[in-house]
């Protein structure tokens, strides 16, 4: 059974809108990480775990998990 509003419309599912913020987000991030890693911040400004570049492992996790979450939870996947 699939859920419907007032109107007999089917409802989209939060966990489709949450895999479109993670997808975003993890764009934003993973695109600063890369140029992070082309244009690298002089040594005195650094963080302390620079060298393992944090931005673009969590940016692409985080993409590749928005993008299941959207794919998954897409609306018209839904029967």
């Amino acid at each position: 059974m699939s859920p419907e509003t007032a109107h007999g419309k089917e409802s989209i599912s939060i966990w489709f809108f949450i895999g479109i913020s993670l997808l975003v987000n993890g764009v934003i991030i993973l695109g600063a990480g890369i140029y992070e890693l082309i244009q690298p911040p002089p040594p005195d400004v650094r963080v302390v775990l620079y060298q393992y570049h944090a931005s673009l492992w969590w940016g692409a996790i985080l993409a590749i998990l928005g993008a299941i979450y959207c794919w998954h939870f897409a609306p018209s996947r839904n029967p």
